[in-house]
């Protein structure tokens, strides 16, 4: 073919009618959307957690990117307002964006249906619908980690484990938010107090939690042989205090995820000596990609936040969180190639298998039926310097937790 000038190259390029080849042109910013609440109820996590997304972005863009294209994480608060939300989703879809996270059960319950409609990624992790890992119903939403019922399933195997397998005549005190969050596995944990014998007292709390003694008093009359406990950030100190108060052993206290550094600290380190919590990530700085992130991002000067912040479970949590995202990115390059689509990054999700981020968190596996990774969480002990692993990673009473999840999914009207 006869060369033509560059002016006349350009001039054509222009008018459309010559193009540069596809592999030329870099390829698009893969962007997520992170609408979270950072001023009102979740602000004892979203710092810790967006932070630990901006940091994980920035390494992962070191590195070259998802295999040559960039990544953004797009934060925006949304103060844990519903419609607020909406907006924040709508107004990212217009730019394009196509995967979203909330860290809000309410917000996420209502960017749902639209999600689900609109063929976009919502992410939903720790919060939002326990039967939304039913990929067969929720196709477009990925609670990928363990659902609240999931894990308090896990906290019974574990009790029933302190029990020599025969829960039979215990007692297990549930202490909860009285509201959505709080009452969530209540279900499950009654499903299996029939199936395995144990007594189950349920304690509600009001919010925001700063009222426990008439709980406490309670409890100590009664005389649970442990406690699970659905609170969250300074209704763990109140509840702390009202045991010392009543003479109930700290021990008997096992927590929902959210009990963190902060909490501990403003316990004190040896007077939270003892207590428990379930969890699906490892806490701590002896972690691989934490240590990666202060010598490439924070060592020098890079960071996008406190390194305070960085030393809290919360932070952990981000980075399990948004390794998976970023995993799923490159499993869809890897499957379809670049651009990353809405569809393509779908099944790069359902490639996901026995993904652990080098031993940040349980292992998962995400399939197109099951959304959720495989529900494992582990408990852990605070033992006045450090949290220390009680069991191995558990997936207990899954034929029971998916019985219930199927059951809630069929009655799901907007599918």
């Amino acid at each position: 073919m006869q060369s033509i000038g560059r002016p006349l190259f350009l001039a054509l390029l222009a008018a459309g009618l010559m193009s540069v080849p596809a592999e030329a042109a870099d390829p698009e910013p893969f962007r997520i959307g992170v609408c979270y609440d950072l001023s009102k109820a979740y602000t004892f996590a979203t710092p810790q957690v967006s932070q630990a997304a901006l940091d994980l972005a920035d390494l992962v863009n070191l590195k070259g990117g998802i295999d040559g294209a960039p990544v953004k994480v797009i934060v925006r608060d949304h103060g844990n307002e519903p419609q607020r939300g909406v907006e924040c989703y709508e107004q990212l879809k217009r730019e394009g964006v196509f995967v979203f996270d909330t860290l809000s059960t309410p917000v996420s319950m209502a960017i749902l249906p639209r999600a689900m409609k609109d063929q976009r990624i919502l992410m939903q992790s720790l919060v939002g619908r326990g039967d939304a890992v039913d990929g067969t119903v929720f196709k477009w939403v990925y609670p990928v980690g363990p659902t609240y019922w999931g894990q308090a399933a896990n906290d019974i195997a574990y009790i029933k484990q302190l029990h020599d397998g025969n829960l039979s005549g215990v007692k297990v005190g549930f202490v909860y938010f009285d509201y959505p969050f709080g009452q969530e596995p209540i279900e499950i944990l009654k499903t299996l107090s029939e199936k395995e014998g144990f007594e189950l007292i349920l304690y509600p709390v009001p919010l925001p939690g700063n009222d426990q003694a008439g709980v406490w008093s309670k409890v100590r009359r009664d005389k649970p042989d442990h406690i699970i406990s659905w609170m969250l950030a300074g209704a763990h100190v109140v509840a702390a205090k009202e045991m010392k108060r009543n003479g109930i052993p700290i021990e008997k206290y096992i927590s929902v995820n959210w009990l963190n550094e902060v909490d501990i600290a403003n316990i004190g380190a040896e007077a939270a000596k003892g207590i428990k919590r379930g969890t699906n990530v490892v806490g701590g700085q002896n972690v691989a990609l934490y240590k990666e992130i202060m010598a490439e991002i924070y060592d020098k000067g890079k960071g996008n936040g406190p390194v305070e912040k960085t030393r809290d479970v919360l932070y952990n949590t981000g980075l399990a969180m948004y390794s998976i995202v970023f995993e799923a990115a490159r499993k869809a390059v890897a499957i379809h190639g670049h651009p990353i689509t809405a569809e393509s990054y779908k099944a790069g999700l359902e490639k996901i298998e026995n993904y652990d981020a080098s031993g940040l968190m349980a292992p998962i596996t995400v399939t197109a039926d099951d959304h959720g990774g495989g529900g494992r969480t582990r408990i852990e002990m605070w033992d006045g310097k450090t949290w220390v692993p009680q069991t191995d990673w558990l997936a207990s009473y899954q034929n029971i937790v998916w019985q219930v999840v199927k059951a809630s999914s069929s009655r799901f009207k907007g599918n």
